[in-house]
């Protein structure tokens, strides 16, 4: 239509402002767009949080997978382009006179681009985090706590929009996403996170309910995609245009793909519901040792350091289906390894120890 690419020019004009004028910052938006990979939510975020608060560690991994597979549906919906292949396809430019877009290694996403999957996702789990800290310090009640309290919700939530306006602008520099896409996603974040702010059945939620909830989000999401292929509508249609208009087809990664994104979710609430519905996660973390601050920064630190050597195991991508298999079983393993398998551990240590000294 004509408003969207009225919508989808002005975008253009502002990541050429971006990307000439804010050249200095590169380095740091290449960062703060990693920063807001989804990735990082079961790498990093998840680890440190899950140790500290076993709610808010489960609950920040339901929303990110909840919040992306809503991302995935919202992509098929809207079918939304990204900058660096509208520009060459645009017919709205006089004389094919398109505008020139810098390309990086991490812009050739292959998905649609609305809603801004890395948006939405630091959106929701920055909110969680932040909501989480502050839950800490609202039930104090004489007057110098409530005023650090004021302070608190201040300082953090100055800190969560820092965040989300550098993803956002970051994004945009690298030509991944128009302004009005990571807008979308932040506050398509926002209302996943809210909505689980009141959902407080994912804490008591069974392995079978895990396994059930898999299920519907896969087969709604193949189910999705198949009736929409029946009418002869692609899903997948922004995938060949990624091909054909990134400027190095070595930054083409099939990890990008929207189906890759969902197995990767899928896995890892898979996962986490396997870890916590697990003997070891019962033994450990709601053993004696659970409690005690030596046992849970040996776990955040085992549990970082383990889950940064999933990153040097290299899935294949030479068959397709295989690679889902495996990215499947490789997500559900970060979880499990967080929730039983390191507590586990560190639990068995520390109690072994605990005979010798005895």
């Amino acid at each position: 239509s004509i408003e969207m690419d009225l919508l989808h020019s002005n975008g253009v004009l502002i990541i050429q402002h971006l990307q000439r004028d804010y050249r200095a910052y590169q380095d740091f938006l290449n960062f703060m767009s990693h920063v807001g990979d989804p990735r990082n939510i079961f790498s990093i975020y998840f680890p440190l949080w899950f140790q500290l608060n076993q709610v808010v560690g489960t609950k920040m991994i339901w929303v990110a997978v909840i919040g992306d597979w809503f991302n995935l549906i919202f992509k098929w919906i809207l079918f939304g382009h990204r900058p660096y292949w509208w520009v060459q396809e645009t017919m709205i430019y006089p004389n094919q006179s398109s505008p020139c877009l810098e390309q990086f290694p991490i812009t050739c996403e292959t998905g649609p681009g609305s809603p801004s999957g890395h948006a939405m996702g630091s959106s929701c789990v920055w909110y969680v985090m932040v909501t989480a800290a502050l839950s800490y310090t609202v039930r104090w009640k004489d007057k110098s706590a409530v005023t650090l309290h004021r302070l608190m919700w201040s300082f953090l939530w100055s800190i969560f929009w820092i965040i989300q306006i550098s993803v956002c602008i970051s994004r945009v520099f690298i030509a991944t996403h128009f302004p009005h896409q990571v807008v979308l996603g932040v506050f398509a974040g926002i209302l996943v996170a809210e909505a689980f702010e009141h959902t407080p059945a994912i804490q008591t939620a069974s392995l079978r309910m895990y396994i059930k909830t898999n299920l519907f989000l896969f087969i709604f999401a193949l189910g999705f995609y198949l009736s929409l292929k029946l009418i002869d509508i692609d899903l997948l249609w922004s995938v060949p245009k990624a091909k054909k208009w990134c400027a190095n087809p070595d930054w083409i990664n099939i990890d990008t793909t929207p189906f890759a994104g969902l197995v990767r979710n899928l896995g890892a609430l898979f996962g986490l519901g396997l870890g916590i519905n697990s003997e070891m996660f019962i033994t450990s973390c709601r053993g004696k040792n659970s409690c005690k601050i030596s046992f849970r920064i040996l776990c955040i630190a085992t549990s970082l350091a383990t889950l940064q050597l999933y990153n040097f195991v290299k899935i294949p991508t030479h068959t397709e289906y295989l690679f889902y298999i495996l990215s499947f079983c490789k997500s559900a393993a970060m979880p499990l390894t967080v929730v039983a398998l390191v507590p586990y551990c560190v639990h068995s240590l520390m109690r072994t120890t605990e005979k010798k000294l005895n």
